[in-house]
């Protein structure tokens, strides 16, 4: 069971990485026993300092595979958060829950804090898990989620971009080994479809956590004029990305707002300072983004595939 100090404030001087040499077995159980760390006060330096840490805490940095938002290469493995425009809230989420493989350890470095909102709310998936109806939770259960993505010159990211290749074949092997079935519909468009878990158990607390992009990828979660816009332009199917029950039947919107309603229920905030360091583990621990305003810039990395 996650502590209710959350997240759970570590502050110092000095060099980020040397403190965390120096506790990390201590660091480590509080990270699970939290679900969250921010790291105050410390100096952390650029996208090296953010490597070095990341290193000395969860080991070496992840690339992004089968990218989802639009975001850049700052140094090495090391992110820009989701460029998205400010104005844009991100919904609460579990990093790259959608793919077969996923980072367990997540680390948000503010280089920038905005002038007003731009929190990273984070909610714990325990207690999203628990607050969503058992009846819907059982149906989930059974019949699983289905990720369905569209990749084109028009919509959606492009596969090249995605994938980062520009082998078809590589597509597919790389397809083949993460249980996605892809479907070529010309030479720049690829449709994607992933059958995955909405539950899973946390291998080192036994908690049954609610790990899914079940709310951020549903078609719902689009401004209404966008989503009808794109819906009658090009079909359910059509959208950048969306998600059905496993079977492929639609997830009603009252359904997918209630486990958002979960989410909210579940949250929490705080205010981002310069240098603060933020680590999640990504199974006990959903994030999403505010609205904001001024120069926000988090650099982003990962850590620890799990699957």
């Amino acid at each position: 069971m996650m502590d209710t100090l959350f997240p759970h404030l570590v502050e110092g001087s000095g060099s980020v990485t040397e403190r965390i040499r120096a506790e990390r077995g201590d660091l480590r159980s509080r990270l699970r026993g939290h679900g969250a760390l921010l790291f105050r006060g410390f100096d952390i330096g650029d996208a090296d300092g953010l490597e070095a840490a990341v290193r000395a805490l969860a080991g070496e940095p992840l690339t992004y595979t089968e990218q989802s938002t639009p975001r850049e290469v700052i140094k090495g493995n090391v992110y820009t958060s989701t460029e998205y425009p400010a104005h844009a809230e991100i919904p609460l989420h579990t990093e790259m829950s959608y793919q077969a493989t996923w980072p367990r350890t997540l680390f948000f470095h503010c280089v920038t804090p905005p002038e007003t909102q731009g929190a990273t709310p984070l909610a714990p998936t325990r207690a999203v898990h628990e607050a969503i109806d058992p009846r819907v939770r059982d149906e989930f259960d059974r019949r699983g989620w289905m990720l369905v993505r569209n990749y084109g010159e028009d919509i959606g990211l492009r596969w090249r971009h995605a994938f980062g290749t520009d082998d078809r074949s590589e597509v597919e092997r790389y397809c083949a080994g993460a249980a996605i079935e892809p479907t070529w519909l010309g030479d720049e468009q690829l449709r994607t479809r992933a059958i995955r878990s909405a539950v899973h158990t946390h291998p080192e607390t036994g908690d049954p956590v609610w790990f899914n992009h079940i709310v951020i990828f549903h078609s719902s979660s689009l401004p209404d004029t966008v989503r009808d816009t794109l819906i009658e332009l090009y079909g359910a199917e059509g959208l950048p990305h969306n998600t059905f029950y496993g079977d492929g039947e639609p997830i009603p919107d009252e359904v997918v707002e209630h486990v958002r309603s979960a989410y909210r229920s579940a949250s929490t905030r705080f205010s981002y300072e310069p240098d603060d360091l933020l680590v999640i583990d990504n199974m006990l621990v959903a994030h999403g983004r505010e609205p904001f305003t001024g120069k926000r810039r988090i650099a982003v990395a990962m850590a620890e595939p799990s699957s």
